[in-house]
């Protein structure tokens, strides 16, 4: 089916200035959006206040508004403007408040002016907890036991039922903003409190206790045709109880069985049609029980999301520009994949490779501040690896955080299992350094088992960290290097930083020895389909593995350093520069 005619002029809100949940990631979903739009021959207007964005440069829209995204304002540039519809989608929850605002104040219905991306219901019922309940029910599928409420005295009433600890979920908030887990009354008035406060509709949802579960979640797209693809898996290494932007997460997911993982794909699917989110993108987040298996969703964002922008550069796959297309009116199997050429967006991506993201902290800033993990995002930024396999992918993404003692170390003796318990006792509290005890505690003797019981990561990630110890021993104090040491080493994302701490030898040294040796990284090809099809554009990532993937150049080049995560000082202006 062709794109709507009847869309000419399309108002596209932006996300605002940069906060912790919602950075440069709706920047590069709107600045995706917008050259879309316009490549389609629609006129853009874009309203965003932040001066930094790529989003905001002249060529990226018809007309820019650098103007507060408030109703009021928003009318106004409607007003002016008259466009045949608003994509809010793209925005964060900026942007999906604020056209819920303009909804409701009937100014869409007073222009003539209907949201593209996702329809007002759709977003209701993504974002209304309660409502959000019934769609689960309706799907066949369980929610935690829950109780909305309205204000503090039917959030104590609610706890009576319920029991502690309580997760408090506010409604229509983004990066956890309000959220928490309540032990006691006193921290239930306090969470609750800041949720009500929080919450546009004064609204929190008090549900039952699901500390220590596993968290997943899918990026799914449907069109208008009811076509849906799984763009994505994504698994935290860290239980339930740290915010998914808090976390250490993978894609694909690596623990489940294939039974779990085509369970949260009937149950994803199931939920996108019954929300009626029906030209664009969405995530799914569910908690899964490692006792029994019993799956439960803990929520949806209607839009497209900051997971999103990871789900785009881990399988290559561009959310929000298909989400663009398919708000104008096309479907998945109408528009071609960017990478291949070969294939529609209907495909869904393959990999054969694994990525790692790392959240990156800013708590040294802020000595005061709690560095506890929580359901409230504290992360600005995050960097992101890729690899041949988890322990490759995983080393590259701490040593990109570019911070000191952020990656893995081998220093000295190896501690014995007194020290290894205290470790283990820190790492139960989740704080922005708890992989590193757990690889210390495990270094020093505690068993997967222990740390496993006391931080409820997943076995399979504890047994991977140990195969890093493993291998660091195998080298440790080896007066030569072999080929086949340091292709271990490598291939489990060892540096030659590492290496050189493990053997004594200096660094130059370590790389004079692995040149000769000829063990040198090779650059595979993300492709979003296992190499099925041959790959038209370069996106490349480094691996000891065989072979090259890169073509022979064949023109002058540039190479251009980038700035790396997000961070305070240092965010989306050097991206738009």
């Amino acid at each position: 089916m062709p794109r709507n005619p009847d869309i000419t002029s399309v108002l596209v809100i932006g996300s605002g200035p940069i906060v912790i949940g919602q950075a440069c990631e709706f920047d590069y979903s709107g600045t995706q959006a917008c050259r879309v739009l316009r490549e389609e021959g629609i006129r853009v207007v874009l309203v965003n206040s932040n001066p930094a964005t790529i989003m905001t440069d002249p060529e990226f829209a018809d007309a820019t508004y650098v103007e507060p995204i408030t109703p009021e304002v928003v009318e106004a540039i409607i007003a002016k403007e008259r466009p045949d519809a608003v994509l809010a989608t793209l925005g964060g929850q900026t942007a999906l408040n604020c056209a819920m605002a303009l909804h409701e104040a009937g100014v869409l219905e007073r222009y003539d002016c209907p949201l593209i991306g996702a329809n007002v219901e759709a977003i209701q019922l993504g974002e209304d907890r309660e409502r959000f309940k019934g769609v689960v029910e309706r799907c066949g599928a369980e929610s935690a036991r829950s109780i909305v409420c309205h204000s503090m005295d039917e959030c104590l009433d609610a706890a009576g039922d319920l029991g502690y600890p309580l997760v408090v979920r506010p409604s229509f908030t983004m990066g956890g903003l309000g959220s928490g887990f309540a032990y006691d009354e006193a921290g239930l008035r306090r969470i609750a409190g800041a949720g009500l406060f929080a919450s546009p509709t004064t609204e929190v949802l008090l549900e039952e206790s699901i500390l220590g579960w596993k968290e997943y979640e899918l990026e799914v797209m449907r069109d208008h045709a009811d076509n849906v693809v799984v763009v994505c898996s994504i698994e935290n290494l860290d239980p339930m109880g740290v915010h998914t932007g808090d976390s250490i997460t993978v894609a694909p997911a690596l623990t489940l069985t294939d039974r779990e993982y085509q369970n949260l794909r009937d149950i994803g699917i199931a939920v996108i049609r019954e929300v009626g989110v029906d030209t664009g993108g969405c995530n799914i987040q569910f908690a899964v029980n490692p006792e029994d298996g019993r799956i439960i969703v803990i929520e949806m964002n209607p839009r497209v999301s900051r997971s999103s922008a990871l789900a785009s550069k881990a399988t290559g796959f561009p959310i929000a520009k298909i989400a663009a297309k398919m708000a104008i009116g096309y479907t998945l199997d109408e528009v071609p994949n960017d990478i291949t050429r070969e294939t529609p967006a209907s495909f869904e991506p393959t990999l054969d490779y694994v990525v790692v993201k790392v959240p990156r902290f800013a708590f040294e800033k802020f000595p005061a501040a709690d560095p506890t993990l929580t359901t409230t995002m504290k992360s600005v930024g995050e960097a992101m690896a890729i690899g041949r396999n988890f322990t490759e992918a995983l080393q590259k993404a701490l040593r990109s955080l570019e911070k000191k003692d952020a990656a893995f170390h081998w220093r000295g003796e190896r501690p014995g299992r007194d020290q290894g318990a205290q470790w283990l006792e820190q790492a139960k509290v989740p704080t922005d350094g708890r992989i590193l005890l757990v690889q210390q505690a495990l270094r020093a003797g505690m068993t997967v088992e222990e740390v496993h019981e006391a931080t409820r990561i997943d076995p399979w990630f504890l047994d991977q960290i140990e195969l890093l110890n493993e291998v660091a021993r195998t080298i440790k104090g080896s007066e030569t290097l072999t080929p086949a040491q340091l292709r271990l080493a490598k291939r489990h994302g060892f540096s030659d930083a590492q290496v050189s701490q493990l053997t004594g030898m200096a660094e130059p040294v370590v790389r004079g020895v692995r040149h000769a040796l000829g063990v040198r990284p090779v650059f595979k090809t993300v492709d979003t389909c296992a190499a099925e099809f041959a790959a038209q554009t370069p996106y490349y990532y480094s691996s000891y593995d065989e072979e090259t993937e890169v073509l022979p150049r064949e023109k002058p080049a540039v190479l251009i350093l980038g700035s790396g995560p997000n961070r305070i000082g240092q965010g989306v202006e050097f991206d738009y520069s």
